[in-house]
């Protein structure tokens, strides 16, 4: 790879730092993004200014539109790009974005473009953009769609350069390539990293030359802080490991101890979307008229690359269960024994979440991937271990434990789709697994433990204290970790996310939606869009959850809740409700007539001619 890709805010020094990588006599060509303006002479003044301190022997090239910068990068180097962000202001501008909702095609597939034609520079190429989305909100609907999207090219353009660096207040950093921890390097305890430390993770992306952006789960814990509140420090040495009860890899599965494969998952299919877009456009209803039915129907479409789309025929919800240590702090209204009780209920069709499956025509599964006791009904071949650790003393779980989750998720998901799913709801009835979801939240986020406390079982304030002691101990530990995200289940996770994760990753890579519900799941889903960028595509959320750290993912993930039932079980039950619609959506684009057919359009109305 050939390209560098320099970030930074604005006024930062990135624009010179980028120059000063092509200096040393070398004729360069300048690509400058920034489209001028006429009577802007403020702007003219920038863009002389910039020119003017750049050697006399470069050529410079105004770039007046998006196709035009792909076309340049096909040219000869060295180029520089400056920058990233006007570009895509112009981009923005030529669709007509800032007016408009729903999807951008056009500015998609330029997008695409444009990432293809960094790839396949002959370079050497250097990139400038602008770093976005540092913790503010922006106020208007244009600012935060413009934060996004810059966001999701500078992150698309990273996955394609061979060099990220970042520039702050005139300092440069070169990031590391993906989140991985180097094998053998020093960790913050000071001593150098085994080897055999933790699962390796392998993203195909890097076996064809693409930088990787996944974690390799390597990295030892930091030496623990003295737990403040109920945890005195005499047990801060951790437990041993509970005994591991994992069935051998299903047959097609790579076995323990290969690589794990996590690669960056493609979009749903954009022909088929713009297709179903134009199919709501042409329908016998005013303009917008189905709302959000109609653009449910429009992700189903482009979820299963066909329009108008098929009702989910075969629509799976997948129940795990586990106990988590943590548990035994007193962070949740029930005992740890209940995680047992609800996974046997559920296994006997007495929970929320089965009835509503039921009267939606959804297939259940209970399965069992880390209690410490058996329940009656639940599938014990995909167990990890009795339980995991207390997150605020010791690891969750061991390098191993996080393997044989990640891959129990996986050959989860493989089972439901090889068996005939087409839809799929995975949900967790674990006790306790909102707080290490909550400190999961926080440590990607950044945000305090106080923030992402909420009452998950109904807990009294007393409970609600614990268990903001517990996630801010833990976040201590956590903290070491947050660009390593196996490392980070490993250390505050549990068996119920780590499993998750791994299914819904490998259900995106399959090109199988998923409909999200709770904030376990939704945690789930943010750690597997770290280790498979682009599967957020292919999954829908149900609702909002009453959790405050569901609501930093949501915004993380960009997912718009498709009802607000105010349901709380946190067990899938929201999902399950979303499915009929779902089936509804399709319907309507697929039977619904159009305005030609039915002579059901808007017309002009002549005036005087009575109502």
């Amino acid at each position: 790879m050939n390209a560098t890709l320099v970030l930074g805010g604005t006024r930062s020094g990135k624009s010179r730092y980028a120059e000063e990588l092509l200096g040393g006599g070398t004729p360069v060509r300048y690509l400058a993004t920034g489209r001028r303006t006429a009577g802007d002479a403020e702007w003219d003044a920038r863009i002389a200014a910039h020119a003017a301190r750049r050697p006399a022997d470069w050529t410079t090239e105004e770039i007046g539109s998006g196709p035009q910068l792909v076309a340049a990068l096909a040219g000869t180097g060295p180029v520089l790009v400056d920058d990233l962000g006007t570009w895509l202001t112009g981009v923005l501008d030529d669709a007509g974005a800032w007016e408009r909702t729903g999807d951008l095609p056009e500015v998609d597939d330029l997008v695409a473009a444009l990432v293809a034609a960094v790839a396949a520079a002959r370079g050497p190429v250097v990139l400038v953009s602008a770093e976005t989305g540092l913790g503010v909100v922006p106020e208007s609907r244009a600012g935060r769609m413009f934060r996004d999207r810059l966001g999701e090219l500078n992150a698309a353009v990273a996955a394609v350069c061979g060099t990220v660096v970042l520039v702050v207040a005139g300092r440069a950093l070169t990031l590391p390539a993906g989140a991985a921890t180097p094998t053998g390097a020093t960790t913050p305890t000071g001593s150098a990293t085994p080897a055999d430390a933790a699962p390796t993770v392998v993203p195909a992306a890097a076996r064809n030359g693409a930088t990787p952006r996944t974690a390799t789960g390597t990295g030892a814990t930091a030496a623990a802080e003295p737990a403040a509140g109920p945890a005195p420090a005499a047990d801060a040495t951790p437990a041993p490991a509970a005994p591991v009860r994992a069935a051998g890899p299903a047959a097609g599965t790579a076995a323990a101890g290969d690589p794990i494969e996590v690669a960056a998952v493609g979009r749903p299919d954009p022909r088929t979307r713009r297709e179903a877009v134009a199919l709501v456009e042409g329908l016998a209803v005013p303009t917008g008229g189905l709302g959000r039915l109609g653009e449910l129907g429009v992700w189903l479409a482009a979820c299963q690359g066909t329009c108008p789309p098929r009702p989910p025929l075969d629509a799976r919800v997948v129940l795990v269960a586990a106990d988590h240590g943590v548990t035994a702090s007193g962070v949740s209204a029930y005992p740890a024994g209940v995680s047992a009780a609800r996974a046997s209920a559920a296994a006997a069709g007495r929970l929320p979440v089965t009835v509503a499956a039921r009267a939606a025509g959804a297939a259940v599964r209970t399965v069992d991937v880390g209690l410490e006791r058996p329940a009656d009904g639940a599938e014990s071949g995909y167990t990890v271990t009795g339980t995991s650790g207390r997150i605020d003393r010791e690891d969750a779980l061991t390098p191993d434990e996080v393997d044989a989750a990640w891959r129990a998720g996986a050959r989860l998901a493989d089972s439901e789709i090889e068996a005939g799913a087409d839809l799929l709801v995975p949900a967790t009835l674990s006790v306790g697994v909102t707080t290490p979801a909550a400190t999961l939240v926080a440590a990607l986020t950044g945000t305090e433990p106080v923030a992402v406390v909420g009452r998950a079982s109904g807990i009294d304030d007393r409970a609600w204290m614990r268990k903001a002691v517990v996630i801010r101990d833990a976040l201590r530990r956590a903290r070491p970790h947050v660009r390593d995200p196996l490392a980070l289940l490993r250390t505050v996770g549990g068996t119920d996310l780590v499993v998750l994760a791994g299914f819904l990753a490998r259900a995106a890579e399959r090109k199988v939606p998923a409909v999200l519900d709770g904030l376990a799941v939704v945690t789930a889903a943010m750690l597997a869009e770290e280790l498979a960028p682009g599967a957020k595509e292919w999954w829908l959320l149900a609702q909002p959850s009453s959790e405050p750290a569901a609501a930093l993912v949501v915004e993380h993930l960009s997912l718009t809740p498709v009802l607000d039932l105010a349901v709380r079980t946190e067990d899938g039950t929201a999902a399950v409700a979303v499915l009929p619609l779902l089936a509804s959506a399709a319907r309507l684009l697929a039977e619904t007539g159009t305005a030609a057919d039915t002579g059901v359009a808007p017309g002009g109305v002549a005036a005087g001619t009575g109502s």
